[in-house]
């Protein structure tokens, strides 16, 4: 399990942080947007698959369609002028010390 950081804001993976979703978001809103995601990442698959630009092209537009609906991507979730470090190295951020305390388990 990849852990997440103590306000709940990102998960690790590979040193690297991760947008959560926003944790908001009604019960069923979510779970039709992950369902879209998850379509969106089956297109993308059969698009590469085919070799089609096209398909392909719209397959990531709604893989980002359903990922900003869910606070992963856009818009920050947060209001409290706390900067977007996603994709950011945890290391380098103020999360690096709370990352170090865990370990190997972190990992």
């Amino acid at each position: 399990m990849n852990p997440t950081t103590p306000d709940g804001r990102y998960f690790v993976v590979k040193e690297q942080l991760w947008r959560c979703s926003n944790p908001t978001l009604d019960k069923d809103q979510r779970q039709q947007w992950v369902n879209a995601l998850m379509a969106a990442r089956r297109a993308v698959k059969a698009a590469k698959a085919s070799g089609d630009a096209t398909q392909l092209k719209a397959a990531r537009k709604d893989v980002n369609t359903a990922k900003v609906a869910l606070g992963e991507r856009g818009p920050v979730w947060w209001d409290d002028g706390a900067p977007d470090l996603n994709q950011h190295k945890v290391s380098r951020t103020p999360y690096a010390q709370w990352y170090a305390s865990l370990g190997e388990t972190g990992t």
